[in-house]
């Protein structure tokens, strides 16, 4: 006699519902990825309006904003080195809709300066894309008697404990270029931190400071106005902007820091959308006319896809987190 088999068994109808719904977003998520964006993207920029970083948001939202058909509109977040605006990217929902800047300054560097941050830089961000990198540069008082690198670490070197070099703030990209190159050098010179670039530079052209690093798109007037004189620049090869100024790794291979700027969202945005807003980037990237306000700003176009701009963000981190603990760096 053949055994009765039973009833066959039921699926729960719960899963396969769950299961169902799943599959379908799953199948939904290409086709709102085709349209996005579908109305008007946040993009937050970490510093004041008016400074570079602020102008170089503005002609790449301007931008990226013909090229997708939406507005992806600039809102200033400035406060603490950066570190209030990141804080508000990574709180927003993770829909695309709520993007901003990811900087030097408070992704690579705040992780060591500050004793605690409202947000992990490995863990609460999508990273999207490289936009730009600007140079610091090395520049002094006209009075003092150096034309170039070398001729300043002579000086300095030979009157240890004279000089002077000021920075916009501790721990920030110019002040640790300036500590690296004492390190390299063997210099003696003391640092005066300043609360930004700005009265940093006029106290330097009144000489109460004698030396410092900035970022290249704040000195450009005062260089051309003979106010500061640029001795060298930290960037791979020479700047157009300034031709004639050599560049740092000249004399030490090793001493090259350049400040940058990417693309980045709140943790967990659907992928598609990841690479609609890397598509935009990149053809942005290749626009003159955002060619031509960078160069103005002393920035060169920077491009990198995500999965490299999420590398390239944790190496850094680790760099600065090397530099922080041997100068003893701390945010004032």
């Amino acid at each position: 006699m053949s055994r009765s088999k039973g009833p066959a068994r039921r699926m729960p109808r719960r899963p396969f519902l769950l299961g169902g719904a799943v599959l379908a977003m799953a199948a939904a998520r290409p086709v709102r990825a085709a349209r996005y964006p579908e109305q008007t993207v946040r993009y937050i920029n970490l510093f004041p309006p008016g400074a570079a970083t602020d102008l170089l948001s503005r002609a790449y939202c301007g931008t990226v904003s013909a090229l997708a058909g939406q507005q992806f509109v600039v809102e200033n977040r400035s406060g603490a080195g950066g570190t209030v605006g990141q804080a508000a990217i990574a709180q927003a929902p993770p829909d695309g809709y709520t993007l901003g800047l990811g900087s030097i300054a408070s992704l690579a560097i705040a992780p060591s300066i500050y004793p605690s941050l409202p947000y992990d830089p490995a863990r609460d961000f999508t990273y999207v894309a490289g936009i730009w990198q600007v140079p610091n540069l090395l520049f002094c008082n006209p009075r003092l008697p150096v034309r170039s690198l070398q001729e300043m670490v002579v000086l300095v070197k030979a009157n240890p404990g004279k000089y002077l070099y000021g920075s916009g703030g501790s721990g920030t990209s110019p002040h640790l270029t300036m500590e690296w190159l004492k390190q390299v050098a063997r210099l003696e010179m003391a640092h005066v931190p300043y609360r930004g670039g700005a009265p940093m530079l006029l106290d330097l052209i009144a000489g109460r400071v004698h030396f410092a690093f900035d970022n290249l798109a704040s000195l450009l007037a005062p260089v051309q106005q003979g106010q500061i004189r640029p001795l060298a620049i930290t960037s791979k090869e020479r700047s157009p902007l300034l031709p004639e100024v050599p560049t740092t790794n000249s004399v030490y291979p090793q001493l090259e820091i350049t400040s940058w700027g990417g693309l980045v969202g709140p943790a967990r945005i659907p992928p598609p959308i990841v690479g609609r807003l890397a598509e935009l980037t990149h053809a942005a990237l290749q626009d003159a006319g955002l060619h031509r306000v960078f160069r103005e700003q002393g920035a060169t176009p920077w491009w990198l896809p995500p999965e490299d701009f999420a590398t390239f963000q944790q190496q850094q981190q680790r760099f600065f987190a090397g530099l922080v603990a041997q100068v003893g760096a701390i945010a004032n």
